[in-house]
């Protein structure tokens, strides 16, 4: 059900998915997709929480005993496999444009500082050295939803490779 909802979520937003489409997809009635999450807006937040929940189980799973720049390093790595799914990416963007809800953003919020509070723990670096471990990784994001690695544009290729050295 969740997966459906993503998928649908991913496309067209929180605003622009109908119900309709994501029991269609999910091969359920739409009366019993109410009965299981009663609104669209509390599935939606149940495709926020499992999101983070996947990237920091990835990010667990990969850095295991690392700690410092090789726990960032493998939580990196296992980072750009979740953006493989480009279905996850484009759900978790969604969740970041819905953020004018007041309960959206609460969520996000919660999952970010999960994920904050994990990567911080997990490698032990300065908030600094954190901080640029997030914001390269929001960059990531923003380059695989614009699909640049198919991109042949000198720009693009810069961008790519700055980031790879980086």
């Amino acid at each position: 059900m969740l997966e459906a909802a993503r998928a649908e979520f991913a496309i067209t937003g929180y605003h622009g998915t109908s119900t309709e489409a994501i029991a269609a997809r999910a091969g359920i009635s739409q009366p019993y997709l109410f009965r299981l999450f009663g609104t669209k807006k509390k599935l939606f937040l149940a495709c926020i929480e499992r999101g983070f929940e996947v990237t920091l189980q990835a990010m667990s799973e990969a850095s295991g005993s690392l700690h410092g720049e090789q726990a960032l390093e493998a939580m990196g790595r296992a980072y750009m496999e979740l953006l493989a799914d480009r279905k996850m990416l484009l759900a978790q963007m969604q969740s970041y444009a819905a953020c004018d809800d007041p309960e959206v953003r609460e969520a996000v919020r919660r999952g970010f500082r999960r994920l904050y509070t994990f990567v911080e723990a997990q490698s032990g670096v300065k908030h600094a050295r954190l901080a640029r471990f997030f914001a390269k990784g929001m960059l990531i994001n923003v380059i695989a939803a614009m699909d640049l690695s198919s991109s042949q544009a000198q720009w693009a290729r810069q961008l790519i490779d700055g980031c790879r050295e980086a």
